[in-house]
């Protein structure tokens, strides 16, 4: 499954054009500053490479890319709650057909947004009016804000995230800083817990992090660099790594693909954002390089 040689379907500008792979349209950007590609369905980023540097984001040799399914991989928006929460699980944003509304270019890269709107089928699952936009500002480093907007005629609540999944060399050589101390082990049952002010994945790791540093690091050693994840609009960080069980369990996963990804979401966890008729949020990553 190689997405990024498809076929060319429509190209809208010198450095963006539409490609389709089972029905999916995808958004591809070839830049000089930087590749990437955006799926139409679920508004999920599925690469993001900026030029002259190795994959930052992680997408599974096993996902399957169907419109019935989510992508295992990239940024799944997980949208208007968190995991399970809510049925489907994660939310219907990241199985739902977005569009495209805006692209733009100049020298230091792409700006692409796309929307998402309630539907008859969407208020059957969650019974309030919404407008999203969510916008990647790709260049030397990737922005990903996704604006929440009631246009209901009543106040709504609402959580999610931004489920990133990063490429990393080897996740025994990798450790995370920035992430705080407190936080709830999924593994555990969702107890409270007290970690350290670093952390190095050995086993499962599912933990919501409710007081995280304005900027999470994770050290990928092997490739000398540090991938900062700064995030906004959030109460909490999630990070996640299945190790090899849960993989053996997943049909998009491969058993060792827990070896070269860690997940770090920006999330809003538990009660959530309440916003009043005609108010916005907006949820946002921002993930850059540095060299080691």
């Amino acid at each position: 499954m190689d997405l990024r040689n498809l076929p060319t379907v429509n190209a809208l500008s010198d450095a963006v054009t539409v490609c389709e792979y089972n029905g999916i349209s995808i958004v591809r950007i070839i830049h000089e500053k930087v590749e990437a590609g955006i799926s139409l369905h679920g508004g999920h980023l599925i690469w993001f490479k900026p030029a002259q540097q190795d994959d930052v984001i992680w997408l599974s040799k096993e996902a399957i890319i169907d419109p019935a399914k989510a992508i295992r991989g990239g940024i799944p928006v997980c949208w208007p709650w968190f995991g399970k929460a809510g049925n489907p699980s994660h939310g219907f944003a990241r199985n739902s057909q977005w569009q495209l509304k805006e692209h733009r270019e100049n020298e230091n890269g792409v700006i692409v947004a796309l929307g998402l709107q309630d539907t008859a089928q969407t208020r059957e699952i969650w019974p309030y009016r919404f407008d999203l936009t969510i916008t990647f500002e790709l260049g030397d480093e990737l922005k990903v804000s996704l604006t929440s907007t009631n246009t209901d005629d009543k106040a709504w609540s609402y959580g999610g995230a931004l489920h990133t999944y990063f490429d990393i060399a080897s996740i025994r050589e990798t450790h995370l800083t920035g992430m705080g101390a407190s936080y709830l082990d999924g593994v555990q049952g969702g107890i409270a817990c007290e970690g350290g002010d670093s952390l190095t994945i050995d086993q499962e790791v599912d933990r919501v992090y409710n007081a995280p540093e304005a900027v999470v690091t994770i050290h990928d050693a092997p490739r000398q660099r540090q991938i900062r994840v700064e995030n906004h609009g959030h109460n909490a960080a999630v990070i996640w790594n299945p190790w090899q069980a849960l993989c053996e369990g997943m049909a998009d996963m491969a058993n060792d693909s827990f070896e070269t990804m860690v997940c770090v979401e920006s999330t809003i966890h538990g009660e959530g954002v309440t916003l009043e008729p005609g108010q916005s949020h907006t949820l946002a990553t921002i993930i850059s390089l540095a060299a080691v």
